[in-house]
């Protein structure tokens, strides 16, 4: 503005009339005029000087809260300054705290990257609180999301996910912005970062690469920590689960149908709308390419069965020979060799010690052989003999006691070879001293069983029956051999009472 009216005066406009066009003062233009058009250099009179040394020390004493060190100034060196200006000094000076440095600023451009990251939650299922991971997939330009959840997340978890979004988008963008995750890097972190082979070679598959952001700067891919709070203000909230599953359909519908149909940010973008331009950026994928999968190798138990995941599958056919199991993100495929046998959908989350066979057929005669045997009966019958051992059972099961299904069985095989007082009062002891053994406490069974020893009066036997044919057969065989009786009366004796000897 100086050098417009310096210039108009020397074009011959007088200074009425350059004031009147640029609406500024006659005086004002008179003195620029004067001045030639050059901006006067200006020094404050009362500007504020600080011995750097003052300040050095004064840092030092408050362990660099400036705060403090404002109060120190006025109230020890009586100098008055304002707080701004202190902490600009500071930071010239090099004291201040170093200012986290800006994370690289990328252009939002259609078809340039995608994000993706997961998010840990706790969730209701029913009544029953269970922790989940949510997995999140975002194309940066037109924002389309991707959301799935998963009870644990792996390598081949995030392989079978990448693949499930981007074949239901059909488009890959040529960039996969990620944290420095191991599940997908090998070493080095940010731009230094170096993929696992296993990954770099999965992404190229898809038209892709896996970029890591520098270490602290999250931002770098705000548009997915965005979204996951949108997850958490927007989805989560409200909202009812039965199971994983139920979780999943909800979560589909979220992300795939009402966000995409949602008007996003100030400009009230649509991404289904933005994708439709996008996807001439993107990369199309082949409607072929080959989900991804993991091979285990099993072994056929002699009823025909292979263990998975808690699990048995049947295997058709008579052979036993070890067979290759396939797993993929939903099912199961079983070969034997390079022959496939039969491929199973995989059971709802949390289902365990079930067995399966084909649909349609009957089911297996036998059942497998590692199959786990629940305890709930006999559990349920050991607590209807009293609240005395439930009390025991919760002490001993509890978090850090001993293998559940072995103690219930043993315990409730003990229950039935005594009488209820006995077995009620031996337990009784068991919980009052906090005993965890079920073999400790059939020997304070057998501990009251000796102390409660009467002498019985003799019974009237017919000595007749020395001439009984059966009494003669008899007497043939050998004698019961009851000295490993014996022994064990004798140690529990001893323990019984422990001067003795």
């Amino acid at each position: 503005m100086r050098k417009s009216i310096f210039l108009l005066h020397q074009e011959g406009m007088g200074v009425r009339k350059i004031a009147r066009s640029l609406k500024i003062s006659r005086n004002t233009v008179a003195a620029i005029i004067a001045e030639e058009g050059a901006t006067p250099a200006t020094v404050r009179k009362d500007k504020i000087r600080i011995d750097p040394e003052i300040l050095e020390r004064l840092y030092g004493e408050c362990d660099g809260f400036v705060q403090r060190v404002h109060e120190k100034l006025l109230e020890e060196e009586k100098i008055e300054v304002k707080y701004p200006t202190l902490t600009r000094m500071i930071r010239e000076l090099g004291l201040g705290r170093k200012r986290k440095e800006r994370c690289d600023s990328v252009p939002d451009a259609p078809g340039a990257e995608m994000q993706h990251d997961t998010s840990p939650y706790t969730v209701l299922f029913g009544d029953r609180p269970v922790r989940v991971i949510a997995s999140l997939l975002y194309l940066r330009y037109c924002k389309r999301r991707y959301l799935k959840f998963y009870r644990r997340f792996d390598r081949f978890r995030m392989k079978c996910f990448l693949h499930e979004a981007l074949m239901h988008w059909g488009y890959s963008a040529p960039l996969c912005v990620i944290d420095n995750t191991s599940l997908a890097r090998r070493s080095g972190t940010g731009k230094d970062a170096v993929m696992a082979p296993e990954m770099a070679a999965f992404a190229n598959q898809y038209g892709f690469e896996f970029l890591c952001h520098a270490k602290g700067h999250p931002n770098r891919k705000a548009g997915e920590e965005r979204s996951f709070w949108t997850v958490e203000t927007n989805f989560l909230p409200g909202r009812r689960f039965t199971n994983l599953e139920d979780m999943n359909a909800q979560g589909f519908d979220w992300s795939t149908v009402r966000m995409e149909h949602r008007p996003t940010g100030k400009a009230g973008l649509i991404p289904a709308k933005a994708f439709e331009h996008e996807r001439s950026y993107l990369t199309e994928l082949s409607p072929h390419l080959p989900a991804p999968y993991r091979a285990l190798d099993r072994g056929t138990d002699q009823y025909g069965f292979a263990a998975f995941d808690g699990n048995f599958f049947w295997v058709p056919g008579t052979g036993r020979d070890d067979v290759s199991v396939l797993e993929f993100s939903d099912l199961l495929k079983i070969y034997r060799g390079r022959e496939f046998l039969i491929e199973y959908r995989l059971p709802p989350d949390g289902v365990k010690n079930k067995r399966f066979g084909p649909e349609g057929r009957p089911e297996p005669r036998h059942a497998p052989k590692n199959r786990r045997k629940p305890t709930v009966e006999e559990e349920t019958r050991l607590r209807a003999l009293g609240e005395v051992v439930g009390a025991w059972l919760d002490q001993a099961l509890g978090p850090g006691g001993v293998a559940r299904h072995r103690a219930v069985r043993d315990l409730f095989q003990l229950s039935t070879q005594m009488p209820a007082p006995l077995f009620l009062r031996a337990v009784e002891r068991a919980t009052k001293y906090r005993i965890d053994s079920v073999e400790t406490i059939r020997r304070i069974a057998l501990m009251y069983l000796n102390e409660d020893v009467r002498m019985l009066p003799s019974a009237e036997v017919d000595g007749s029956f020395l001439e009984r044919d059966t009494y003669v057969e008899g007497r043939l065989t050998d004698t019961p051999n009851f000295s490993a009786w014996d022994g064990m009366m004798d140690q529990d004796e001893e323990e019984a009472d422990p001067g003795h000897g």
